[in-house]
């Protein structure tokens, strides 16, 4: 094998994220299917997490690329036929555009063991109870969870019958494969419905891969979308099983998909997609998701821009270090602060309860290219004001530098 190919910590930045799409020019005018697509294309899928206190997690994701676009973009390509994304665990819950369906199909196959305990027990232990709820779907979809309970028997009866129940064999059915999700309902509980009414036939009739080629898929559509990785983070991105996950990037560097790397300050064997770009520079100002690919793997986003990261919703409040719903600012080529946001929707106001700086920043130049970046949320959100920051050591000169945008005090 050749020598690694060799790579600055500067380099590996850019492609990363250039990889992931922050280097591709904005839209002109409105956004549009095209931009949607382009954006998929380069981050693979999208989270979903049913955390509401600023805008639903997977419309982030394109928010970050495209900057303010029409949510119903996405809601119509998920859950308005022809469907190109489906819900499914691709890195936890997930949108999965609907080609990798077939690549998904080993993960369905082996629910009765990877299941989540709930879900396991309930097809091993009440298995008539799995089968009333698939033939429920079958006769009446799409049906959310309390409308099959609902109508369930309420007698404890065999089967010891109960919303939790309901919910875990429907939860395992999705696992499966054997329902999936035909919309949401404003209160983004999930509508069930049999796949056959639900993706396109062409997705459901293609072959099915061997377990070796759905990891060999999985892997280099991680590669492509991280642009340059450690086998741990090419691996969690599908979460997919260690020794396959090995095996596809053995192959996909014996078949010159991954070129080795070396990146100064990374320990373990890393490798770039042969396809991966490396931008002069990366020029944004946006504010990233929790849930956003871009971060997911906390080590990486650590070793590529020095940002130490955690989600802190599970924290209990008085332990959290910078607030409940924090968001990573990218400001060009790094991450300058982090913000904690919470929409007040009946106030029409964007929430700051706190912001910080990252070392080494100017911080007079990152508040102003922020409170500029907040007006712009705060726009698409519907709000109509953003309130001064209540804590944080970059509460003041954001507060002035919203005061010098807005003339509001």
């Amino acid at each position: 094998m050749a020598a690694p190919e060799s790579l600055s910590l500067a380099q590996a930045r850019r492609m990363a994220l250039a990889a992931q799409g922050f280097a591709d020019p904005p839209p002109t005018g409105a956004p549009t299917r095209r931009h949607l697509r382009r954006v998929l294309d380069r981050v693979g899928l999208i989270q979903m997490d049913s955390v509401n206190v600023l805008q639903r997690a997977h419309y982030l994701p394109l928010y970050s690329r495209l900057g303010p676009y029409p949510t119903s973009l996405l809601d119509t390509a998920a859950y308005r036929p022809p469907r190109e994304l489906f819900e499914y665990w691709g890195h936890e819950a997930s949108l999965v555009p609907v080609g990798l369906h077939p690549a998904l199909r080993w993960r369905m196959a082996k629910a009765r063991d990877d299941a989540w305990g709930g879900m396991r027990r309930i097809a091993q232990e009440q298995p008539e109870l799995v089968a009333w709820v698939r033939d429920e779907v079958a006769a009446r979809g799409p049906l959310t969870a309390a409308e099959i309970e609902h109508d369930a028997p309420r007698e404890t009866g065999n089967w010891g019958w109960n919303w939790s129940a309901v919910k875990r064999a429907l939860e395992f059915l999705f696992w499966a494969g054997e329902v999936t999700a035909a919309t949401r309902t404003p209160s983004f509980a999930r509508r069930y419905d049999l796949p056959a009414r639900v993706l396109p036939a062409a997705v459901l009739d293609a072959p099915t891969p061997t377990d070796a080629e759905a990891y060999r898929i999985l892997v280099a559509v991680a590669a492509r979308s991280l642009g340059v990785a450690a086998e741990p983070e090419l691996r969690d991105y599908f979460r997919l099983p260690l020794a396959g996950a090995r095996q596809a990037v053995a192959e996909l560097v014996e078949a010159g998909e991954l070129v080795p790397v070396t990146v100064p300050g990374w320990r373990q064997p890393a490798w770039r997609h042969v396809d991966a770009r490396l931008p002069r520079w990366v020029r944004v100002n946006t504010l990233v998701s929790p849930f956003d690919p871009l971060v997911w793997e906390r080590a990486r986003t650590e070793r590529l821009f020095g940002f130490g990261y955690r989600i802190e919703i599970y924290v209990p409040a008085a332990q959290r270090v910078h607030g409940y719903y924090v968001l990573p600012f990218l400001q060009g080529e790094r991450f300058t602060a982090r913000v904690d946001l919470k929409a007040d929707r009946k106030a029409g106001v964007l929430l700051v309860p706190a912001v910080w700086q990252e070392p080494g920043v100017d911080p007079g130049e990152t508040a102003v290219a922020l409170a500029a970046e907040l007006r712009r949320l705060a726009g698409w959100l519907g709000l109509d004001a953003v309130a001064p920051p209540a804590a944080g050591d970059l509460a003041a000169p954001l507060a002035a530098a919203l005061h010098r945008l807005t003339g509001v005090p």
